[in-house]
């Protein structure tokens, strides 16, 4: 299919949406060629007037945090930012300010400073992949794909390491590693713009070399919705198999719960329990944008757009759930 000029409605800012085949979102924020002289730049990145445009044309601004969790977010920033400033060149004071820009919604910020690290670090893939996922969130899916994949060619033959929770899990002990979220994040990225195929491949590889059952629902539940959505059902049957209800899941209960619900063993309604109408969890949010796909692949497509559209109204713009939703409604948009 060739890709399609979507027009949006006027923003701050110029926006273009390319879909289908290629998804490319123009913003005011760094690309991954405009990066800093290797001078050290210490100082707080400006504020910009918004972090992103939605693929509907929206501008977005400030994630929708609870009060509590905006103050604790708040606290980490702060110890992060002194961190930083005593030692900017130190790759750890880097990615964790950034890390804890990103928590708080400052995406544009974020990107900004691990810019900066890979100024002084251009063969650390730490950098990539972390700048990687904020473009995710920014929507910028071409440069998230570039990022991604820099960081796969540099980690490849090396051992794996396991990265440290930025908000640490119910048993406090991480699930993921620097290999494994590398390739979780290219593989969404490709699935976002609408490349299944290239997705399926990605999330294949780390469901084959996942070491903990978090990780392989969270790949399963991708390269089975990429497969589906390429017409390779019966493959996607296929990762279905090993999936049981006894699984040991720490934090990606979501994701699971959607593999029961593709394998016929659990009701929409359980895996969809957010109330029909306001805002919406991040967790809410994932689990709503598996089950629209899930109508939509199973030919109730009026039922998947509905959802698709109550995911967008439920205001988690920077949820990976809303993301995906924006983008299948930019590609029904582009073809009523």
């Amino acid at each position: 299919m060739s890709a399609l000029r979507i027009a949006t409605r006027r923003t701050p800012h110029a926006v273009t949406l390319v879909v289908a085949g290629v998804c490319a979102v123009t913003l005011a924020c760094a690309s991954p060629a405009d990066t800093p002289s290797a001078s050290v730049a210490t100082a707080a990145p400006e504020a910009p007037a918004f972090q992103a445009v939605s693929l509907l044309g929206d501008t977005l601004r400030a994630f929708p945090l609870a009060a509590d969790v905006r103050e604790k977010y708040a606290t980490q920033l702060a110890d992060a930012q002194r961190a930083y400033e005593h030692t900017p060149t130190n790759v750890d004071s880097i990615i964790w300010y950034a890390r804890r820009l990103g928590y708080l919604g400052q995406l544009r910020e974020s990107i900004e400073i691990y810019t900066r690290g890979i100024a002084l670090y251009p063969d650390n893939p730490w950098l990539y992949r972390h700048r990687g996922h904020r473009y995710i969130s920014v929507r910028d899916f071409p440069a998230a794909v570039k990022d991604l994949e820099r960081a796969t060619e540099l980690v490849k033959g090396k051992p794996d390491e396991v990265e440290p929770d930025g908000q640490p899990n119910a048993q406090n002990s991480p699930i993921g590693t620097l290999h494994s979220n590398i390739g979780y994040h290219l593989a969404l990225a490709h699935y976002l713009i609408g490349d299944f195929a290239a997705a399926a491949r990605v999330a294949q590889l780390e469901v084959d070399s996942a070491s903990n059952d978090d990780r392989r629902v969270s790949m399963a539940h991708w390269l089975y919705m990429s497969l589906r959505r390429s017409g390779r059902d019966a493959e996607a049957a296929q990762v279905l198999v090993p999936v049981t209800r006894d699984m040991k899941i720490i934090e990606n209960q979501a994701y699971h719960r959607l593999l029961m619900l593709y394998k016929g063993e659990l009701p929409a309604d359980s895996v969809l329990t957010a109330a029909p109408t306001g805002e919406l969890s991040v967790k809410d949010a994932s689990a709503a944008y598996g089950v629209a796909n899930w109508h939509w692949y199973n030919r109730r497509k009026a039922e998947g757009e509905a959802l698709w559209r109550r995911i967008v109204d439920g205001g988690q713009w920077g949820a990976f759930g809303t993301v995906a939703a924006e983008a299948e409604l930019a590609r029904v948009a582009a073809n009523p």
